[in-house]
């Protein structure tokens, strides 16, 4: 699976803003791995700004050395930093 770190060091040398095809070509050309370009190619057609908004639109996994199940279990602790008004007193 393609992480931000893979995408973004394909897309290192590409001037932005970029279309989607820019994006996908620069990738290309520089070597990309088949999962990259799946997730490049699975882009919106919009123009992007710099490769943070790339990855991000590429729905990629942000961690993943955590797996579903650890996500999970995190999903269901108590958050303690809550806004003062949102705590139950």
């Amino acid at each position: 699976m393609a992480t931000y770190a893979d995408v973004l060091q394909y897309l290192s040398s590409l001037d932005y803003p970029a279309e989607k095809d820019d994006v996908v070509r620069e990738a290309e050309r520089e070597g990309a791995p088949p999962d990259v370009l799946k997730a490049l190619r699975a882009l919106p057609p919009v123009d992007y700004a710099n490769g943070t908004e790339v990855a991000r639109s590429a729905r990629i996994e942000t961690a993943p050395e955590v797996d579903a199940t650890q996500r999970n279990l995190q999903a269901r602790e108590p958050h303690t930093r809550v806004s003062q008004h949102l705590r139950r007193i």
